[in-house]
């Protein structure tokens, strides 16, 4: 009996420091399976764009701002302040969340194509289709946010000097002589563009999709919106091929990647209370460009909507009567999409902007 009794007694001294050890052992395996591409906690500390390359940052920048200035000289760029301002701050805010090391220019190009577009070294074009066609701001930051990772990636020179598309090192000389024999034309500008700045290699697509769907997050948006635009524009494929030629040749978006995306969300991303789903600014933006692009076309939709009118003083009802907001009212709010604080689980709860007048940009929620 005193044997066992020993035994016993040892046993439950170093159950526990087994226990402890076992902890341990399992914590640091999940470490290591963790990948550094995948720890939000890192972002911007990250060397996400590491791999061969035969570019430095300073020639990356120097190219993607020669082929910057030649779409600018031949594409059509939006240069309404308010357009402009919007989607600059937008992209900025993302940029600011990334792991990029490249300083970022937005500009917005006059097409119907729904694209986005994004040169080596930060230059990006938005064009007047995307922000048209989309619902929310969350979908259009979720495209800018896969632009951004592919510069953040360096995806464009690394892509060139595996030698898979195209030879960048004769780009000056191209440019020089006017021969663009071999190269893509860029139906979102108008301008020749190399192929490896347009299509990007089924890999360096999916770690674009990653990491973009971190930095919408990072930036407090509904990461959810990045699927949500692609899954619309796959519907329409059918109707409308045309309008999304652009976006489908250099960004194709097939289900194994929407599933990667979604599966991405549910193991990566922490959950947070809410996010960024709309803000009334985004919609004046749109009815803004929409007047500019079309402004017939605009007052005539205008002409056929039913007015209101509101009874004045005396009960008279006079056509220039407006009514009456309370400070409640006045008060400027983004949509938001609330998620549960436990289990990653979201939950739908939208509330709805009051006044369409004047409000603050309101870009991230804190929990």
């Amino acid at each position: 009996m005193k044997r066992y009794a020993a035994l016993a007694v040892v046993l439950a001294l170093l159950v526990p420091l087994w226990l402890v050890a076992q902890a341990a052992s399992d914590s640091d395996k999940s470490s290591r399976r963790k990948k550094p591409k995948e720890d939000v906690e890192k972002i911007g500390e990250r060397d996400v764009g590491k791999g061969l390359n035969l570019y430095s940052i300073e020639k990356e920048i120097a190219l993607g701002k020669q082929f910057a200035d030649e779409i600018e000289r031949q594409a059509k760029i939006v240069r309404d302040p308010i357009v402009a301002e919007y989607v600059n701050r937008l992209g900025q805010n993302l940029a600011r969340h990334s792991d990029s090391k490249f300083p970022f220019t937005f500009k917005v190009i006059e097409s119907p194509e729904i694209n986005a577009f994004a040169l080596p070294g930060g230059f990006c074009f938005v064009n007047t289709g995307l922000l048209l066609e989309a619902e929310t701001e969350a979908e259009v930051a979720g495209v800018l946010a896969h632009e951004i990772a592919h510069v953040a990636a360096r995806h464009g020179t690394r892509q060139a000097s595996r030698g898979t598309l195209a030879n960048l090192a004769t780009i000056p000389l191209i440019i020089a002589t006017g021969g663009w024999t071999g190269y893509a034309i860029s139906q979102a500008a108008g301008v020749a563009i190399p192929v490896a700045f347009l299509q990007f290699s089924r890999a360096f697509e999916r770690e674009a999709d990653l990491l973009g769907i971190q930095y919408l997050w990072a930036a407090g948006y509904d990461p959810t919106g990045f699927v949500d635009l692609f899954e619309k524009l796959a519907s329409m494929q059918k109707t409308r091929p045309s309008a999304l030629a652009g976006i489908f040749t250099s960004h194709p978006m097939t289900d194994d990647r929407i599933e990667a995306a979604q599966k991405a969300m549910e193991t990566i991303l922490p959950a947070k209370p809410e996010y960024v789903v709309n803000t009334s600014e985004f919609l004046r933006v749109k009815q803004r460009l929409a007047m500019l692009l079309d402004p017939k076309r605009q007052l005539a939709k205008a002409a056929d909507r039913p007015r209101l009118r509101q009874a004045g003083a005396g009960g008279v009802i006079r056509p220039d009567d407006k009514p009456a907001q309370s400070e409640e009212e006045k008060e400027e709010r983004p949509v938001l999409r609330r998620g549960a604080k436990e289990g990653g689980a979201q939950q739908e709860g939208r509330q709805e902007p009051q006044n369409q007048e004047e409000a603050p940009p309101v870009l991230k929620r804190q929990p």
